[in-house]
């Protein structure tokens, strides 16, 4: 029985050049679609938080002098009744898509509601997180 034969040389050890990927620069496609998203979030906002301060009388501080709205009670989704005080004279005041209308002159003026104290602002997040301040 023949038994292997060594080599009388050890084989080269080969060696693997790696190529390092160059990162390939963004597209053009991918930039632009980008910007545009980031567009539409930003003018988004602008419009909700514009619908946002028309559904919120007083939100901006703008006060009148000599008119001011005691109480209001929403009968539908387009329709109130107001209490709006004029010159120290309380109105009863419908109104709705058709407009508004005196539905009464208050011979006595209601009493006035203790001013609620705006909740601070943690506050607020923490409701509407539902997580107890």
């Amino acid at each position: 029985m023949q038994q292997p034969t060594s080599l009388p040389f050890k084989p080269a050890a080969t060696t693997t050049t790696a190529h390092t990927a160059q990162p390939e620069a963004p597209s053009t496609a991918g930039a632009i679609g980008g910007t545009l998203f980031s567009l539409a979030i930003v003018l988004g906002l602008i419009f909700i938080l514009a619908w946002l301060a028309r559904r919120m009388p007083g939100a901006l501080g703008q006060r009148s002098q000599g008119l001011r709205l005691v109480a209001s009670l929403p009968l539908t989704t387009r329709e109130r009744i107001v209490v709006v005080d004029v010159g120290g004279t309380q109105l009863l005041l419908g109104t709705g898509a058709s407009g508004t209308r005196v539905l009464h002159k208050l011979e006595t003026p209601l009493p006035e509601a203790p001013a609620a104290q705006a909740p601070a602002f943690a506050q607020l997040l923490a409701k509407h997180m539902r997580k107890n301040p």
